[in-house]
C-alpha cells in the first residue's frame, strides 16, 4: 500500500495507529513496522520505498501566482530559477513575468525581495537565470490590462 507521511511527520497504516517516519531510513522504518507488526503477525516483512519526497518548507521552493502549475517542489543542490520554471510548466498568459519577485530568507536580518525577469528568461535570455535556495519563495504577479 502507499502510505502519505502527515505533516506531523507520523504514518498510519492497518494495525498500526501512529508511527514516527520522519528523519528514518527507510530500511529503519521498515524494521520499526516489523517490530510493531510482529504482535499481529507473524515473521512480518515489509518493504519501504520512498516515492516522493517534498521535505519541510526550509527544504522546498514555492512558486506562487500565475504559474502554469503553481506548487512547492523540494530543493535539490544546483538548482537554478530555469529548473523551477520548467518544473511548474512555465507561465499563464497572464503572467507578468518580469515583474515577479524572489523571496528568500536572510536569518536573522528577515526576507530580501529580488526582482527577478522571468519573462525574459524564458525567451532565451539565459543572463537572467539565477541560482535559488532552499526556502526561496517565487510570486508571479497577474498583469494589469
Amino acid at each position: 500500500m502507499q502510505v502519505p507521511v502527515r505533516p506531523d511527520g507520523n504514518i498510519s497504516i492497518p494495525l498500526v495507529e501512529s508511527m514516527a517516519a520522519a528523519g528514518k531510513t527507510p530500511q529503519a522504518l521498515a524494521d520499526d513496522l516489523e517490530e510493531s507488526l510482529s504482535t499481529y503477525i507473524r515473521n512480518p516483512i515489509v518493504t519501504v520505498i520512498v516515492t516522493n519526497f517534498v521535505g519541510t518548507y526550509a527544504d522546498q521552493v514555492r512558486v506562487v501566482g500565475e504559474a502554469a502549475r503553481p506548487q512547492s517542489m523540494p530543493y535539490r543542490e544546483g538548482m537554478t530559477l530555469l529548473d523551477v520554471m520548467i518544473n511548474v510548466g512555465g507561465l499563464t498568459q497572464f503572467a507578468a513575468g518580469n515583474r515577479a519577485k524572489l523571496v528568500r530568507e536572510t536569518g536573522e536580518e528577515g526576507e530580501t525581495t529580488y526582482g527577478v525577469n522571468l519573462q525574459e528568461l524564458l525567451n532565451g535570455e539565459i543572463d537572467n537565470n539565477v541560482p535559488v535556495h532552499p526556502g526561496d519563495v517565487i510570486i508571479i504577479p497577474r498583469t494589469y490590462f
